[in-house]
């Protein structure tokens, strides 16, 4: 019957990227293999989380996908940064603050802490 009506409106599901994924967490605990999903850069899955009187539970939340911290990695190390040794931190910082900047607000929206590795890797980049 869903299929009659996608192929009413000339929509087609592309059959590797579509599947249908359970939303796992504290309320619900039953078993399935597919538990998570990636969507415009964030992996979502069950993730452990803490309420506003600061007990631990499970949630199904985004974080940035393991596929986007590689691209982003791949991007600092394309910049070459031992290379820029001659110049002043704050002109480097210049040229290199907006494209950080977008991705801490971009992808620092959900489970900012899972952004940690990807400072300390920069800070080790220009440490360096």
């Amino acid at each position: 019957m869903i299929q009659e009506r996608f192929e009413n409106c000339k929509l087609r599901l592309n059959e590797e990227k579509t599947k249908i994924v359970y939303c796992k967490s504290s309320r619900r605990k039953e078993h399935y293999p597919n538990v998570a999903f990636d969507f415009l850069g964030f992996t979502f899955q069950p993730r452990e989380s803490v309420d506003k009187y600061g007990i631990r539970f499970t949630g199904f939340l985004p974080a940035v996908s393991q596929k986007s911290m590689k691209r982003i990695n791949e991007t600092i190390r394309s910049w070459h940064l031992n290379r820029f040794s001659n110049q002043t931190l704050e002109h480097l910082a210049a040229d290199i603050n907006p494209i950080i900047r977008g991705w801490m607000t971009y992808y620092g929206k959900f489970y900012p802490t899972r952004l940690k590795w990807f400072m300390q890797t920069l800070n080790g980049r220009l440490a360096r």
